[in-house]
């Protein structure tokens, strides 16, 4: 099984003081109790302050997005060399507000992932359903679109992606998939990698984002084929963060 992973996302939320308050306290409570992998995709401006705190590699910084082009006159955009400068291990693509408020295409966000793969860092490729999808029956079909466009696509390294399933309905809503449905998504999801890739996608992380707090944390790791999580808000609190990375074993 693959090593589990929990990533924080903080969205657009942070500070100076706050940045370094919350890195040095994560890190400096991180121990033996945690076995999984842990990073934290920061704000675009907090990157380089959050890589000069950490002292760990048990904790790893990302990004939250990435532009589709490699440099250039985009103003307002920033390129995966740029944040691969800045020692960034992970970057968040396709994420369900980046679809929803950004009008983000698959064809875009596969140009992305190839980006970041070509700077060696960990693409985590976000896909999901909305409430009116998922109430109307298409919660897989939309799911086997988001997917299928990397899946035709050979110059993407299947193996070196990470993969959330974050249904939109369950994003900061209070609502959560039951371990059980999300489980029955990660297994399809890892389906369409096996009649891909065969046996290999065994070992590709597929995580959970939707919601998750240390109340369900466990239940939801616990199922066959849910390799960790993608945290939103309880990302921004310590205690409640380092008691779900404990969960995922």
């Amino acid at each position: 099984m693959p090593k589990p992973l929990v990533i924080g996302n903080w969205k657009m939320n942070g500070s100076l003081e706050l940045t370094s308050e919350l890195i040095h306290s994560i890190e400096s409570s991180i121990d033996a109790k945690i076995s999984c992998e842990v990073g934290l995709c920061v704000p675009f401006v907090y990157i380089d302050l959050a890589r000069r705190i950490l002292t760990t590699q048990q904790l790893s910084i990302g990004a939250q997005n990435i532009s589709a082009y490699s440099g250039g006159a985009y103003t307002g955009e920033v390129s995966a060399a740029m944040l691969a400068e800045f020692g960034c291990r992970w970057v968040l693509i396709g994420h369900s507000e980046r679809r929803q408020l950004f009008k983000e295409t698959d064809n875009e966000l596969v140009l992305k992932l190839k980006l970041a793969q070509e700077n060696d860092m960990c693409a985590v490729f976000c896909v999901g359903e909305t409430q009116q999808e998922r109430e109307s029956g298409k919660a897989f079909s939309v799911i086997e679109r988001q997917i299928k466009t990397l899946l035709d696509d050979d110059n993407v390294c299947l193996e070196k992606v990470v993969f959330a399933y974050e249904p939109v309905w369950a994003i900061g809503t209070g609502l959560t998939a039951t371990p059980e449905e999300a489980q029955k998504v990660h297994a399809f999801i890892r389906d369409l990698l096996r009649n891909k890739i065969g046996q290999s996608a065994d070992k590709i992380r597929i995580i959970y984002g939707g919601s998750v707090k240390p109340e369900n944390a466990q239940s939801l790791f616990d199922q066959q084929d849910i390799n960790g999580g993608l945290i939103g808000g309880a990302s921004l609190d310590k205690d409640a963060f380092l008691s779900i990375c404990q969960n995922a074993k």
